[in-house]
């Protein structure tokens, strides 16, 4: 469930009193040729980001909450230029690769099953249909990037081997850690009053779980809302890279049999216990190669999707009115 994978969170974000919401009328935040980009599409896109804005001075919370607004629609703007492309391209995806796709993230997220996959998307927010649309539109880009951006991305064997010193220097310094734990979950449009009560209950089951004799995978068992419940809050061995940035620096911070404050992620509040540490040889080059080209490659596509996008809106007619 936490692994950097894990799905994209989507929250309907809705203003006013009930009663006015059938004459209230979305703004608009950006006109893209003849596409209308809406001011609730862009809080919708920053919205798992909005909802971990901690700061305390409200002048820097809506410093950070505007970045991510500008950052948010930008992105908006960018696929719906790309949008535009697919259809005059006719560029097209079957729903065998959606299908395969799917099956990719559910085998990256703990192997889920059906019911657990639906369960997992429902508390981002999500139908199986709507993920599936957001699915295909990546199909779609990616497909896209291929045609107008991967004739330019070249990796050498150079840039390989000077990724596989940097990676090797790393891993000699690193480790990895087997660690479980205990999800308190928190709906994505729970209210601050319902992510606090969430917190404090996540803070008694930390001091229940400190306990001297205390079995954490019993009480992961029993008190834990997540999937891995059964086997104990169980995560396996993980490197860095691996779990999503708070979860990772919480488990990295700690020592072999201390148990975490609180960590928040988009699944709601986690405890966690590193059962044990452990040092990691670095791999040899053969066996990285390949991982280390389709790192260098998606770094490069990257740069050169910024490059494509920066000339589609040379091309295009933009009007912001956020």
């Amino acid at each position: 469930m936490m692994k950097r994978v894990a799905f994209v969170a989507v929250a309907a974000l809705l203003g006013g009193a009930p009663a006015a919401r059938a004459e209230m009328v979305d703004k608009v935040a950006a006109v893209v040729n003849r596409d209308i980009i809406t001011l609730s599409e862009v809080q919708q896109r920053v919205a798992p980001e909005l909802a971990r804005i901690n700061a305390g001075d409200p002048a820097k919370r809506a410093e950070l909450r505007a970045q991510l607004m500008k950052t948010g629609l930008d992105t908006l703007i960018g696929e719906k230029l790309m949008e535009a492309q697919i259809a005059e391209l006719g560029i097209t995806a079957t729903e065998g690769q959606v299908d395969e796709l799917v099956n990719d993230v559910r085998r990256q997220n703990d192997n889920m099953d059906q019911a657990q996959f639906e369960q997992a998307l429902a508390a981002e927010g999500l139908t199986l249909a709507k993920y599936r649309d957001i699915l295909r539109k990546k199909i779609l880009r990616d497909q896209l990037l291929r045609a107008k951006v991967g004739p330019k991305v070249k990796v050498t064997e150079e840039d390989l081997k000077a990724a596989y010193n940097q990676y090797a220097r790393a891993e000699g310094e690193d480790s990895e850690v087997h660690a479980r734990h205990i999800l308190v979950s928190v709906d994505p449009k729970a209210t601050e009053e319902q992510v606090a009560a969430a917190r404090k209950k996540a803070e008694g089951i930390a001091q229940e779980a400190r306990r001297e004799g205390m079995d954490f995978s019993a009480l992961a068992r029993a008190r834990s809302e997540g999937p891995s419940a059964a086997d104990g809050g169980d995560l396996g061995w993980f490197k860095r890279g691996v779990m999503v940035a708070a979860f990772e620096k919480a488990a990295f911070n700690l020592k072999e049999g201390e148990v975490s404050e609180p960590v928040r992620t988009n699944f709601g509040w986690h405890v966690l216990k590193v059962e044990e540490r452990r040092s990691v040889a670095a791999a040899p080059y053969e066996e990285m190669r390949p991982k280390l080209e389709g790192k260098l490659i998606e770094q490069k596509t990257e740069k050169f999707l910024e490059q494509y996008v920066q000339e589609l809106r040379q091309k295009a007619s933009i009007d912001v009115k956020m």
